[in-house]
């Protein structure tokens, strides 16, 4: 017996101490790369559930309380000055940080006449009205230059008049102005009044151009609303200049429409916004106007917001409310740029809320005297309280993500202007006065749809093909069909996804008839053509080599395709009026949306078949010959066999395989991408689209500002997907290991 190498042995014995020290590591770098992109993930999506917090700066004496009551608080967006406007029609510049004043300038009211009122108009643009007793008002705009002498900021307030320097007259007839909303637009501007005389006047204010360019006279036009005025203590008037709202502090809140030109043409309604024995105490306008938030003097918050009805009708509706305290909230104070709000009430407690996530942010006490003033800055992080002792309380806010909650990702919202609460993604705008819509439960809808419709198409044909494939192909015609199919998996998803979206879908859309036909005729096609061959003489079935019967059924599949799309137009035109999708709308309310799950599913199911495929296949080709051998030994049948033995032995393998191609369809990107109308609707329709998360971060994560809500929402939905996977592949693992200790017997 020749003796083996030493020198061969000890090479052999290095190259296997090599590979297994190399696939160790390989797993365990698998592994570390898992546990770091989770890292990751967490990482970014932190922040997202952080509390917010406040911070005491300063406390200090109101800026010079000699020139009256404060009317009104404000910031300029770099908090470092704000404004104080006054009873005796000054404006105060002082610094937010210390209290010093820095110009004290008056608005230019005449010196005999009284001042009778005061509103605030947009709070973005810094307009404020004073209403005079002579039935004339005067509109201000307080605004900031910055420039950057020696490299350093340097920040100068200044006095605007939009509509001129001179107070414009609101009553002819010279009444006194008790209340007042006014909003200033380019071209339009709209003050309504009430006056002493208990009426209530709208003056609009348009701008005319001169054709030789000489300065923009103003048109001014008078209108008696028609609308009593008694009993109003609040009025507010939206920035379209559209809505005005009137409401007194018994609970009673009528909203008009004002966009008609013509006295005779308002129609208010009416509407109790308050239970009995509560009264009103505060109402502002959240960002963007199309809510109202109402305080009231039990310490509720409520807001309000105009919907659509059933007949299509707008009505103000209750959305939700805010327990803020027990007692009366004196001052509501909206954010600038998102769709939260700032509450006192009358014990100096402040707190921070957020409207769509229903979040209570902050809440702290911070002045033991009754508030009298607060100025929320525009970029809400930070805030300055007056209370009734003259002091001013500086305070810092940390607020980056109110927008998420619980509700707000997973839940039904009720969003502004929707007429029921439901599930949307809607995550950008070009306007500050968007709501975001973050609920990521369309999304994982859309996901599991798509998956489930191309699993419905790849399970069945991956499968079976696996099974005649390893155990009734001849072996030559398996070297053939094993290597093709894999090589389908080759195929980039991008090309599958773009002749799925400009081919496939179009096709589909023309031929949906066709291809519901084909579902019919070519199962039994195939059957009528295996009945037919039965009936055929044995010597003339002999004469066809075993195992290559699927060659047969080539010409058989085509040409029953053939004839589904031959007889299809009869059919569509005897039982749907000549056109199935405007049947389906007809008959049973589905609407047809040409990108939709069926061509997801026809396309994915594609991209997902040889996946499942070859390893299934792989699996039953694995199973040991002795036991199909026993089987047949023992009297089975060909078939029995496959069923009852091989089945069960490869059923670890097939439940693999079908795992495996699940988490490739819940992972595709591309095709539902291109495939889809990327839509994040959910409805369990065929015939509609859907968005997914992959597809949803693959759009939009370009677009998103770094560390921005909408950014880390984005890296939240990688992460529910990354342990979505994660799970049901471990849960899969579980199954798979079970089916293995329960058949590895056989």
């Amino acid at each position: 017996m020749a003796s083996v190498n030493p020198y061969y042995q000890r090479w052999r014995l290095l190259k296997d101490r090599l590979a297994r020290y190399g696939i160790a590591f390989g797993g365990l770098a698998v592994i570390v790369a898992l546990v770091l992109i989770f890292l990751y993930l967490v990482y970014v999506v932190y922040p997202l559930f952080l509390s917010a917090h406040t911070n005491a700066v300063a406390e200090y004496p109101v800026p010079d309380a000699g020139q009256g009551k404060t009317l009104l608080l404000a910031m300029e967006e770099q908090n470092e000055v704000g404004v104080r406007f006054t009873d005796q029609g000054q404006a105060i510049f002082f610094r937010v940080k210390n209290g010093k004043t820095i110009a004290v300038e008056p608005v230019g009211i005449p010196a005999d006449v009284a001042i009778t009122s005061f509103a605030r108009g947009q709070p973005s643009k810094g307009m404020v009205v004073y209403g005079l007793a002579d039935g004339r008002a005067l509109v201000v705009k307080h605004s900031y230059r910055i420039t950057y002498p020696g490299d350093v900021r340097l920040i100068t307030p200044y006095l605007e008049y939009p509509l001129g320097k001179q107070p414009l007259v609101v009553d002819e007839s010279g009444k006194a102005l008790l209340r007042m909303a006014v909003q200033v637009g380019e071209d339009q501007s709209t003050l309504v009044a009430e006056t002493s005389g208990k009426r209530l006047l709208l003056t609009r204010f348009s701008r005319e151009e001169s054709l030789f360019g000489d300065e923009p006279e103003l048109e001014v036009t008078h209108i008696d609303l028609g609308i009593a005025g008694e009993d109003t203590d609040f009025i507010l008037l939206d920035k379209e200049q559209r809505m005005l709202y009137l409401a007194g502090r018994n609970g009673e809140l009528r909203y008009v429409d004002i966009s008609g030109s013509q006295a005779g043409r308002f129609k208010e309604k009416h509407v109790d916004v308050l239970p009995v024995g509560t009264e009103i105490s505060s109402m502002e306008f959240l960002n963007g106007d199309l809510s109202l938030l109402i305080g009231d003097s039990s310490g509720l918050v409520t807001q309000w917001s105009l919907v659509r009805d059933q007949q299509n009708r707008f009505t103000i509706q209750r959305i939700r409310a805010f327990k803020v305290s027990d007692k009366r909230v004196l001052v509501i104070q909206s954010e600038q740029r998102r769709k939260g709000f700032l509450t006192v009430d009358v014990a100096g407690v402040v707190g921070i809320y957020h409207a769509t996530a229903e979040r209570r942010l902050i809440e702290m006490r911070v002045s033991s005297a009754v508030p009298a003033a607060v100025a929320l800055s525009p970029r809400a992080n930070a805030f300055v309280l007056l209370d009734s002792a003259n002091t001013m309380h500086y305070w810092r806010v940390e607020n980056e993500h109110p927008e998420v909650s619980f509700q707000a990702i997973w839940g039904k919202v009720w969003y502004e202007s929707y007429p029921k609460p439901d599930y949307i993604w809607q995550s950008s705008s070009a306007s500050n006065d968007f709501e975001p819509k973050f609920s990521l439960t369309p999304l994982l809808f859309g996901t599991l749809k798509a998956a489930f419709y191309a699993m419905l198409m790849a399970i069945p044909l991956a499968i079976m093909g696996a099974i005649y494939t390893a155990y009734f192909m001849a072996p030559r015609m398996r070297l053939l069909v094993k290597p093709s199919i894999e090589i389908m998996e080759a195929l980039p998803t991008v090309i599958l996804g773009f002749l799925a979206g400009l081919w496939l879908a179009p096709f589909v859309e023309e031929n949906l008839a066709s291809i519901f036909a084909m579902l019919i005729v070519i199962p039994f096609g195939v059957m009528f053509f295996a009945f037919c061959w039965q009936q055929l003489p044995k010597r003339i079935q002999h004469l066809y080599p075993e195992g290559w019967d699927a060659a047969l059924l080539i010409p058989v599949v085509l040409c029953s395709g053939w004839l589904a799309f031959l007889v299809s137009p009869g059919i569509e035109q005897l039982f749907f009026q000549g056109d199935l999708r405007l049947w389906f709308k007809r008959e049973w309310g589905i609407g047809y949306d040409q990108r939709n799950a069926l061509v997801v599913g026809l396309a994915m199911g594609f991209a997902v078949i040889p996946t499942i495929f070859s390893i299934t296949e792989d699996a039953i080709f694995s199973v040991p010959r002795h036991l199909t051998v026993g089987s047949l030994a023992l009297g089975a049948t060909p078939w029995q066999t496959m069923i009852r033995v091989v089945l069960l032995t490869a059923s670890p393998g097939v439940f693999s395989a079908v795992m495996i191609g699940f988490g490739r369809a819940v992972g595709e990107t591309m095709i539902v991408l291109m495939a889809t109308g990327n839509t994040p609707v959910m409805d369990l329709s065929v015939f509609q689209g859907m968005r997914t998360l992959a597809a949803n971060i693959a759009v939009e994560m370009p677009e998103s500002e770094v560390d921005s809500t909408h950014y880390r929402i984005l890296f939240l939905a990688a992460l529910v997907l990354f342990l979505f996977t994660f799970i049901f592949n471990t849960l899969a693992e579980l199954i798979r290991q079970r089916l293995r200790n329960k058949y590895s017997s056989l």
